[in-house]
C-alpha cells in the first residue's frame, strides 16, 4: 500500500487527463497535493472533489511557460500546504502536427517552452526547498516520442528528448543531494490529447482505436509508487509502462 502521508505533491497539467488522475491517486495516498493548470476553474472542481472525499488539495492557475508564475505558484503551495516534496510534471502540448516546413514557427517554439522549459522552471522552482530538506521526488512525464522520431511530430518528439536529458541532469547534480528524479512514459492513454492525434490523422497513433488506449488510473499507479521510498533504486532512470519488471513491482498486471 502506497503511503504519502506528510507528503506535499504538486501536480501540474491536472485540469484533466493522467494529470487529474494523478492528483486524485496521491491524495488517496495521503499527501497534501497543488493541482495547476492554465484552466483554473477546472483544477479549482477537482480540488474541491478531493477535499469533499476527506482529502486535502489546493489549486492554482499557472502557465508554466511563464516562470514569473510558476515562482510564484510554488511560493503559494508552500504558504498554504508547506514545502513541496514531490513535483510531477506532468504539463505539456502536442502541436503543431505537420511537416517542420509546413507548421508554425512559433508554436514550435511554445512546444519547446511549455514541454521543456516549463518543466525546468517547476523543477527550479521546488528544488530550493527539497534541497533544504535533503529529499524530494520529481517525476517527469516523458514519451517514447523522447527516443523514436515519429512523422508530424517534430515539435513534440525533439521537446520530450529534451525533458529526457532534464531528467538525466536534473539525476546527476541533485541525486547525492536527496533528490530522486524518474522519467516515466505512460503509453498510450485515453486522454484528450489522444483525441486531438487520432483527429490529425497523421502517424501510426492516428490510426489507434480509443479501445486500444489504457485509462489512465494505470500509469498513475506507476506515478504513485514512485513517489515512495519502494522507488528509491531507480531514481535517475527513464521508466516505462510496458516495462513487465517494473509492473511486477508496483502490484500491476502487464498489458
Amino acid at each position: 500500500m502506497i503511503d504519502l502521508s506528510g507528503r506535499v505533491a504538486l501536480v501540474t497539467g491536472a485540469s484533466r487527463g493522467i494529470g487529474e488522475t494523478v492528483a486524485r491517486r496521491l491524495a488517496e495516498a495521503g499527501a497534501a497535493v497543488a493541482l495547476t493548470a492554465r484552466s483554473g476553474a477546472a483544477v479549482q472542481a477537482i480540488a474541491g472533489e478531493i477535499n469533499a472525499a476527506g482529502g486535502k488539495a489546493v489549486a492554482f492557475t499557472c502557465d508554466i511557460a511563464d516562470f514569473a508564475q510558476v515562482a510564484a505558484t510554488a511560493a503559494a503551495v508552500e504558504s498554504e500546504l508547506g514545502r513541496v516534496d514531490v513535483l510531477i510534471n506532468n504539463a505539456g502540448i502536442l502541436d503543431p502536427i505537420g511537416g517542420l516546413h509546413e507548421v508554425d514557427p512559433e508554436a514550435v517554439m511554445t512546444t519547446l517552452r511549455v514541454n521543456v522549459g516549463g518543466a525546468a522552471a517547476c523543477a527550479r522552482a521546488v528544488l530550493p526547498g527539497m534541497l533544504a530538506a535533503g529529499r524530494g521526488t520529481i517525476v517527469n512525464i516523458s514519451s517514447g516520442a523522447a527516443h523514436s522520431p515519429l512523422e508530424g511530430w517534430t515539435a513534440y518528439c525533439t521537446s520530450k528528448a529534451g525533458l529526457y536529458m532534464l531528467t538525466r541532469c536534473l539525476a546527476h547534480e541533485y541525486g547525492d543531494k536527496g533528490v530522486r528524479t524518474y522519467g516515466f512514459g505512460p503509453g498510450v492513454v485515453d486522454t484528450e490529447m489522444q483525441a486531438t492525434i487520432r483527429a490529425s490523422g497523421v502517424g501510426p497513433v492516428a490510426k489507434l482505436k480509443r479501445s486500444d488506449l489504457a485509462p489512465a488510473a494505470r500509469p498513475a499507479e506507476v506515478i504513485a509508487w514512485l513517489c515512495s521510498e519502494a522507488a528509491a533504486d531507480l531514481a535517475g532512470q527513464e521508466l516505462s509502462i510496458r516495462d513487465p519488471a517494473l509492473l511486477q513491482r508496483v502490484g500491476l498486471e502487464a498489458a
